[in-house]
């Protein structure tokens, strides 16, 4: 049977046909758990914000002797790390067997995937030095969580964008009424100087502004990590030097309010705008939001319908325990969400699925290739979106694990076309035949092309709150 660093892996029921190696987290954990015998030894982990909000989460391990204590690591090590990505936290609590908190300790601090989270989520996201402190249980904080609204503000003559890496989008929309809506092919990963998404950004906003009388306010989503409309981590922003990057990427929003006279301005992460979107068009909330792109964004609104102060960078969170995985192209880790849910799934399983085309295509190019052999019929390209829908059943089973969820919302332009339904339709058989359970009390939906495309956008306009008249 295969392992993980001694955590014993299991074979999915339902098998992708193009990835007979893949080895869901939810079925590792599952089973680990089931394995350790009458007295399992509680962890209770704590993962402390900036803003001073807490995450809590209580799991078990084996004790000393027990067939299944080889595992206890790596069962930690991958839980901490989707804990991290899902919730955020720059101060890892962890009440439990000293050992274990140790050996995390050192993972942060002498492994490059660790310290690549060390750096990014602690240095980068909380400007704070990553710290695990193992203490016993009874003093591990206890969670102290802090949610706010979120958008759907309609009033007014609004714009709102979306910027991936292979498009920008922006719609314009007056009192809740869209009345125009744009996608813009870019590149802004390449990008070196700064006013080159600058001018990008400002083009798309003037552009849906020639379709309003007035601009009252302005929202926007985009990947990373923004905290008062300043960016703290971004992918789109990778090609420019850090020095750059900490003078003019990171004020560049505040910089475009100013050029539209400090109107209502807000911009947040790409994840949360998708499930703002959901919770809208379903008029319900519990809902997580996850958008195939050019990498994977997620999202969340509370059973409330609230979104947390939680990071919720799916892309980063581990779903397959293959030592051999897919590697996360920036962190260097394996198994990741973006390597299954986005444009970089699909060009690798181009080579597998046979169909051909030219290796030296771009991602969105090599996308609309697989877009176009599915709308011809094409076996070889059904093959692809049935793998990544059978990637999604066991990732939703496991994404249940740490929220509280009632519906989960799926689009982005790989789901574009008739693949988009495939990937649902297996993803919902995965759910049915390995996870009644989760079946029963969760439900996948997927909008129509225009929401998939522009729903971002949309709901992005809604963001910001116009202020109050006297």
């Amino acid at each position: 049977m295969k392992a993980n660093n001694g955590l014993v892996l299991v074979e999915p029921g339902i098998v992708p046909p193009l990835d007979a190696d893949f080895r869901p987290a939810v079925l590792a954990n599952r089973r680990f758990r089931e394995s350790l015998g009458p007295e399992p030894v509680p962890v209770h982990l704590a993962l402390e914000r900036g803003d001073g909000s807490v995450s809590r989460y209580d799991t078990v391990v084996a004790a000393p002797g027990v067939a299944g204590a080889a595992g206890n690591f790596c069962y930690l090590e991958r839980l901490v790390k989707f804990l991290l990505w899902s919730r955020g936290g720059y101060r890892i609590h962890v009440g439990g067997p000293a050992e274990l908190g140790r050996r995390l300790e050192a993972h942060y601090r002498e492994s490059a995937t660790g310290r690549f989270d060390a750096s990014l989520i602690g240095q980068r996201v909380y400007e704070k030095a990553l710290e695990v402190v193992v203490t016993s249980p009874e003093r591990v904080p206890a969670e102290r969580e802090r949610t706010a609204a979120l958008g759907r503000h309609w009033d007014g003559c609004r714009i709102g964008f979306d910027l991936g890496a292979s498009d920008r989008k922006v719609a314009a929309v007056r009192d809740g009424e869209v009345v125009f809506s744009e996608e813009t092919p870019w590149d802004p990963r390449s990008f070196t100087d700064p006013r080159q998404h600058f001018e990008g950004i400002m083009e798309s906003l003037r552009r849906a502004a020639a379709h309003l009388p007035r601009v009252d306010a302005i929202g926007g989503s985009s990947a990373g990590v923004y905290v008062g409309n300043r960016v703290q981590v971004a992918s789109l922003f990778r090609g420019i030097p850090e020095p750059l990057f900490n003078e003019r990427i990171k004020p560049l929003f505040l910089e475009i309010k100013r050029v539209w006279n400090n109107i209502p301005f807000e911009v947040v992460n790409d994840g949360e705008v998708t499930a703002l979107a959901g919770a809208m068009a379903l008029k319900d909330n519990a809902v997580l939001g996850v958008a195939m792109g050019s990498s994977e964004a997620a999202g969340y609104v509370t059973p409330e319908g609230n979104i947390t102060a939680w990071l919720n960078e799916l892309a980063f969170a581990p779903v397959d325990y293959n030592p051999e995985a897919p590697v996360d192209e920036w962190s260097g880790d394996r198994g990741c969400g973006a390597q299954y849910f986005s444009q970089q799934c699909v060009g690798r399983l181009v080579p597998v699925s046979g169909l051909p085309l030219d290796p030296g295509l771009p991602l969105p190019e090599k996308l609309v290739g697989v877009q176009q052999a599915m709308a011809r019929g094409d076996e070889r390209a059904a093959r692809i979106y049935e793998t990544i829908g059978v990637y999604l059943g066991y990732a939703v089973a496991h994404y249940a694990e740490f929220y509280d969820l009632k519906h989960v919302l799926v689009l982005g332009r790989v789901t574009s076309g008739p693949g988009g339904q495939g990937i649902l339709d297996h993803a919902r058989r995965v759910l049915r035949g390995e996870f009644p359970d989760v079946a029963d009390r969760l439900a996948l939906h997927m909008p129509d092309e225009k929401e998939k495309r522009h729903g971002q956008a949309m709901a992005a306009a809604s963001l910001p709150a116009l202020a109050a008249t006297v």
